[in-house]
């Protein structure tokens, strides 16, 4: 590694260090006015500045020397050997989240469909997930839309469409089932969209036109039915009951009759057989009186 890539690739702490060591050789040779202070100074700069590394609070770094695996450090500032010990590789262990597509997957009723999905992951074991796994971030990936196709093949159109979270949960132990001896696991599986061909969705949308038709002529079917057997039974109870039929007759010609200014032509058999004419007769000689 070049002085150069070593600067760009330095953290803060090990580049303040590197500075004061030289600054420090630079007053030492002011002082004594010899170049060895100089010297010492930039050299210990130099190896501070590959030496010292520092691992911040969610990471975990791989540390090899002589390219064999020693441990695990981090969080914080650490010194190692330059040439002879170094760090492969820094693993983040917060929860991340891997965008998931299966484009194009037929279910399990041959419907092709897009389906999006998004995965929660996290490194449980830094360990295991550098030493067990080439790429951990593209298996997680690969895997996570290998497994989306395979659990769409298994389902109907209407389950996918329907019941997303049981296929999230599907989904989400096979992957955590595949990728924990990685010392990965899969929190969850959301699966945000599924896109079905223009066409379907048209047919989808008459059927449902058609099948609410259906259900509305049916409920007004009911309706015209329990109206005809209500008025059947009322027919029987006036046919028994002639004062019933007059009292029922009364309060209809009222009703026609309370709005102001409205006017009823009742034909005299009606009037007869409601026995309104004494009544009529009465009050008209009452409002003469």
């Amino acid at each position: 590694m070049t002085p150069k890539l070593a600067i760009q690739n330095a953290n803060g702490v090990a580049v303040f260090a590197c500075l004061a060591c030289i600054l420090a050789g630079g007053i030492g040779t002011a002082v004594t006015e010899r170049p060895y202070s100089v010297i010492a100074g930039a050299a210990v700069g130099v190896y501070l500045l590959y030496a010292i590394k520092v691992v911040r609070q969610w990471e975990k770094a791989i540390k090899l020397r002589f390219g064999r695996y020693v441990g695990l450090i981090g969080p914080g500032v650490f010194l190692i050997v330059p040439v002879i010990e170094t760090l492969s590789q820094i693993v983040d262990q917060r929860v991340r989240v891997a965008n998931v597509s299966a484009e194009t997957t037929l279910t399990r009723d041959t419907v092709p469909v897009n389906v999006d999905a998004i995965v929660f992951w996290m490194v449980w074991n830094a360990e295991k997930a550098v030493l067990e796994v080439e790429n951990y971030n593209d298996a997680i990936t690969m895997s996570a839309q290998t497994a989306l196709r395979e659990s769409i093949g298994r389902h109907d159109l209407h389950q996918a469409l329907a019941e997303r979270e049981m296929l999230g949960q599907e989904l989400q132990k096979i992957l955590d089932e595949k990728t924990n001896p990685w010392g990965i696991t899969v929190q969850s599986v959301e699966i945000r969209d599924v896109q079905i061909p223009q066409g379907l969705q048209d047919a989808m949308s008459r059927e449902a036109q058609a099948e609410r038709e259906r259900r509305a002529r049916v409920i007004l079917a009911l309706a015209e039915t329990e109206i005809s057997d209500n008025f059947a039974a009322a027919a029987a109870t006036y046919k028994d009951n002639p004062v019933a039929l007059h009292l029922r007759a009364m309060n209809m010609l009222y009703e026609a009759i309370k709005e102001k200014g409205s006017m009823v032509i009742v034909p005299s058999s009606a009037v007869e057989t409601m026995g309104l004419g004494g009544t009529l007769a009465t009050a008209s000689l009452a409002k003469q009186q």
